[in-house]
């Protein structure tokens, strides 16, 4: 199939079905409302500063969650403890870091990850908001994540103190085997955990990246020679078959569910077609034709598996009979990687892993919504917008979006919502996003708000409309 086959099959995206004139009026016409002249328009905020700052920063659930998981393994230090009378045995130690372990990086497998989306947002609209607006935090799971990968790493820490006391104390070829495995796999450990700081992340994400994937790999590989060599040495004390030993020993079925999510993630790696479209010399919609793609999924690709990957949100793609026929990814210049495949239109690039569930699932718990988006954050939220499952109303800004984005989606995005907000920042300047997503609350009466855009707008919104007693969503970039 060539590039011009490609995009024709394409010829309308998200509810396209009807034309929309894309010089359709855009600009937000809000019904009146209690204005404060003093403050756009915006009551005050609940509660006092610091008690703001506690409630709505501080205490994130992704800290929450993070609280949780290592007071229950604090817990469970006490337990060990008590259990032995003393210091926990090096057995105890071991099982509870490898517990730790595999709970990490099960919160990283996209299988499960979408099993936890799914149960989330089962519940029927019935139950309580209150109750939704929880549940609606359930992409807060990298908490889970990073909790149980730190427990683990101060469980090991741990294991490592009481190996070198053994071999202090019984030097002997087992001791010291054992003591040199638990070193490579501290020391693994240790790089994960100091590059996985936020700040790092930022600024040299590439090296976290392969950072993290390969110091998870030799730990990986270096913790099964070490479970073997153990294996063996307490076979023989036990006088029992290793094998027998290992079937017994919750440390080996814990290593086979962490091992079997690396494999079934790297297992489904290929390198796929890509039909690129140009919107513009800031923006680029890559199509994939292998296979139809439902709303509200994203998926990695790269042009180099083994060093870096970029995850998108995806887009279905519809033939000219409206039947779903693949799917396309909006790519905006935001970086080296995506310069150059404006600039470079690839191919075939590689993807990875099974499709993710992503942020905007979870508005599928609200009867209204209000989706706000800044630039290329329109592309996540034309998945939402193909799906037509929720009521919503939509306030995109962005510099000069039909140029930038061409035609098709900004057709698509008036189509789906005739009463979009379209914010041309280019000729009126930056908008007040606090004030006019407030106003489209009011307007339509929403029970959430979500936003796809920069982490610093993410945040500016997601605090103003919280303090504001409206619950409110933001991609987080912590997890």
């Amino acid at each position: 199939m060539d590039l011009e086959k490609a995009v024709d099959d394409e010829n309308s995206t998200v509810g396209s079905s009807q034309s929309t004139s894309s010089s359709a009026q855009i600009l937000l016409k809000p019904k009146p409302i209690d204005i404060n002249p003093e403050n756009n328009g915006l009551p005050k905020k609940i509660g006092t500063k610091a008690s703001r700052y506690l409630m709505f920063n501080f205490f994130s659930t992704y800290r929450k969650i993070f609280t949780v998981i290592f007071t229950a393994n604090l817990a469970t230090f006490v337990a060990f403890v008590v259990k032995n009378k003393g210091a926990p045995s090096s057995m105890d130690v071991a099982t509870a870091s490898s517990a730790n372990l595999m709970v990490a990086i099960l919160f990283r497998q996209e299988n499960f990850v979408n099993l936890c989306y799914e149960i989330a947002i089962s519940v029927p609209h019935s139950l309580p908001l209150s109750v939704r607006r929880k549940l609606a935090k359930v992409f807060h799971y990298g908490g889970a994540h990073s909790g149980s990968g730190t427990s683990a790493v101060v469980w090991f820490i741990l294991y490592v103190a009481l190996a070198t006391k053994e071999y202090i104390d019984s030097p002997n070829i087992d001791t010291r085997n054992n003591l040199i495995l638990s070193y490579i796999i501290i020391a693994m450990f240790i790089a994960i955990l100091a590059a996985a700081h936020p700040r790092f992340r930022v600024l040299y994400h590439d090296y976290f990246e392969a950072g993290h994937r390969y110091s998870g790999w030799v730990a990986l590989v270096t913790f099964w020679i070490h479970n073997g060599l153990v294996a063996r040495v307490s076979a023989r004390q036990e006088d029992i078959n290793a094998g027998l030993f290992l079937a017994k020993s919750p440390n080996f079925w814990f290593f086979c569910v962490s091992t079997s999510c690396t494999l079934l993630s790297w297992s489904r790696l290929r390198r796929r077609d890509v039909y690129p479209e140009i919107l513009s010399d800031h923006a680029i919609r890559l199509h994939f034709k292998y296979r139809p793609m439902q709303p509200f999924y994203g998926l990695k690709v790269s042009t180099k598996p083994l060093l870096e990957w970029h995850a998108f949100a995806t887009i279905p793609d519809e033939d000219e009979n409206g039947k779903i026929n693949g799917f396309s990814i909006v790519v905006s210049n935001a970086g080296d990687w995506t310069k150059g495949t404006i600039m470079n239109p690839p191919t075939k690039l590689w993807v990875r892993g099974y499709p993710l569930h992503g942020l905007l699932f979870t508005s599928r718990l609200f009867k209204r919504i209000v989706v706000v988006a800044t630039g290329s954050g329109i592309g996540p939220c034309l998945s939402l917008l193909y799906a037509d499952r929720t009521p919503r109303r939509v306030l995109w800004s962005t510099p000069n979006p039909e140029i930038t984005y061409g035609p098709k989606i900004m057709n698509a995005v008036l189509t789906a919502e005739p009463d979009a907000v379209v914010w041309n920042t280019k000729t009126r300047g930056r908008p007040d996003m606090v004030a006019l997503t407030y106003q489209l609350v009011l307007e339509s009466n929403a029970e959430a708000v979500f936003i796809i855009s920069n982490p610093k707008l993410t945040r500016k919104v997601v605090y103003g409309m919280q303090t504001r007693g409206i619950a409110a969503y933001g991609a987080i970039f912590d997890s």
